[in-house]
């Protein structure tokens, strides 16, 4: 039984931040393009993107090592995440349709938490640009990378709902990346995919719980009928 399941029960809806809430996946693949390039790497904004979308900054760093062949400075991974957080201050935006969503999530009285691959400095510099912050308080922001388990680890969403006092099978995650839904697959929890139509689901897919949306504003009318459709 999943928590989208009419005979299940949702408590928790769990987001990922990038590419979900905020529109900082192109902007940050770019910082780390660029960052490539100045070690000698031939690598586009565009493949950057395709390659490093969803992945915690430790493993970017370990990917680009690879390439090279050889170790990067230890602080490499703090570097990049601080020029992040300096970039994200000045241009962080709102993914289309998530302001207005989690007004309805919000109306719709379900609690919230975030669990992201981004440090919870990131976070706090997307949210207080975009003016999230109501939503998401300090204490309801959840951070993979501070914990040392990126996603695809399950650990931050399993963690989130410990917090929540709920179990996963009650929890629901809404993802954008194919290491955030494996890591809402492995934690058992059910999962909202925001992908566009035509774009390549993740390998695993399909999942008993797990949906396709191709736009935020699908998603308050999505919970609403499973609540609904669970007090019935």
């Amino acid at each position: 039984m999943t928590a989208l399941d009419p005979s299940g029960s949702l408590k928790l809806i769990i987001f990922d931040c990038d590419g979900v809430l905020v529109d900082s996946e192109v902007v940050s693949c770019q910082a780390t393009a660029q960052f490539a390039r100045s070690l000698g790497l031939s690598i586009s904004d565009d493949e950057a993107h395709k390659r490093f979308i969803g992945m915690a900054l430790p493993d970017v760093v370990r990917d680009l090592e690879a390439e090279l062949g050889h170790s990067l400075p230890e602080n490499t991974a703090f570097i990049l995440r601080q020029n992040l957080v300096q970039i994200m201050e000045k241009m962080a935006e709102p993914v289309s349709g998530s302001p207005k969503m989690l007004e309805e999530i919000r109306r719709l009285r379900m609690p919230v938490r975030v669990g992201s691959n981004s440090s919870v400095q990131e976070m706090e510099a997307k949210f207080t640009r975009t003016n999230m912050t109501q939503f998401f308080p300090e204490n309801r922001i959840h951070s993979a990378n501070d914990m040392g388990e990126p996603k695809p680890s399950p650990a931050v969403y399993l963690y989130a709902a410990q917090q929540e006092g709920q179990a996963p099978e009650n929890c629901l995650v809404i993802e954008d990346s194919d290491p955030g839904a494996e890591a809402a697959w492995k934690a058992g929890m059910s999962c909202v995919l925001l992908r566009e139509d035509g774009k390549p689901l993740p390998a695993f897919w399909p999942q008993p719980g797990f949906v396709r949306i191709s736009h935020m504003s699908e998603l308050a009318p999505l919970v609403e009928r499973v609540l609904q459709s669970q007090a019935s």
